[in-house]
C-alpha cells in the first residue's frame, strides 16, 4: 500500500481501547500520540476496557488494541507509518476501498455486510474491489459470501445494471462472477445481460450463464 500525500483537511479523531494486560497496547498508544503531536490526528481519546467493559460491549470489540481513525476501524498491533495512512485517508474522505479489502482478505466478513446494509453506498466500494481482477482470493471469497447474503435484497437489485456493465470485462472471473451476482438479484432484467455470455469465450462463463438462466 503506497503512502498517500499530506491532505489539507481537518485531521480526523481517533478512539483507542486498550487493556491493561494488553503487550501491544503501549506502543500502538505511543504511535498515536505521535501522531497527535504531528497533527496528523486532532483528538485522540483512550479507553481501558478492563475498567470499562461496557464501551467494548457497545462497540462490538473483542479484542485490543482496537483504534478508530475517522470512520476506519484497525484492529492489532500497526505501525506508526500505517495509522498515519489511515489517518490522511480519513481527512480526505477517502480509503473506504482500501479498508473494505484489508476486512475482507482478513476474513472479517459481518463487518462489511454491516456497512452495505446500513448504507448502499457502500457498495460502489465493493464493486471496485470486485471488478479489479488483481484482488486477492480472500477478498473475492469474502464479496461473494457478501452477496449471496444479498439474494433478493433491494441492495443486490440496486446495482442490477453495474453488474450487467461487468459482465463485458476483460477477465473472465469477473465477467462469470458478474453472472451469478445477476442470477442472485432475481431481477427479470438481469435476463439481457446473462443470455450473450452462453457464447462467451471462456468455457466456465458459458456454464455459469447456462446454470444462472436455469
Amino acid at each position: 500500500m503506497n503512502e498517500p500525500e499530506p491532505d489539507t483537511n481537518t485531521p480526523p479523531d481517533a478512539l483507542m481501547l486498550m487493556g491493561t494486560h494488553c503487550p501491544y497496547c503501549p506502543s500502538v498508544l505511543k504511535a498515536l500520540q505521535a501522531l497527535v503531536e504531528a497533527g496528523d490526528i486532532s483528538h485522540l481519546e483512550t479507553h481501558n476496557i478492563e475498567e470499562k467493559p461496557e464501551i467494548a460491549r457497545k462497540l462490538g470489540v473483542r479484542s485490543v488494541p482496537w483504534v478508530r481513525i475517522g470512520p476506519f476501524e484497525l484492529e492489532g498491533l500497526r505501525s506508526e507509518k500505517e495509522f498515519r495512512e489511515w489517518a490522511i485517508k480519513a481527512a480526505a474522505s477517502a480509503g473506504t476501498t482500501d479498508w473494505l479489502d484489508e476486512l475482507l482478505s482478513s476474513g472479517n466478513i459481518s463487518k462489511p455486510r454491516e456497512l452495505i446494509k446500513s448504507d448502499p453506498a457502500m457498495m460502489d466500494a465493493l464493486l471496485k474491489l470486485f471488478a479489479d481482477p488483481d484482488t486477492q482470493l480472500n477478498t473475492q471469497i469474502g464479496i461473494s459470501a457478501i452477496m449471496e447474503d444479498l439474494k433478493g435484497t433491494d441492495t443486490l437489485n440496486a446495482i442490477v445494471d453495474q453488474l450487467g456493465e461487468l459482465t463485458q470485462h476483460e477477465d473472465a472471473r469477473v465477467r462469470g462472477d458478474a453472472c451469478y451476482y445477476l442470477a442472485l438479484s432475481g431481477n427479470s432484467k438481469a435476463v439481457r445481460f446473462i443470455k450473450p455470455l452462453l457464447d462467451d469465450s471462456d468455457a466456465n462463463v458459458r456454464e455459469i450463464a447456462k446454470e444462472s438462466l436455469e
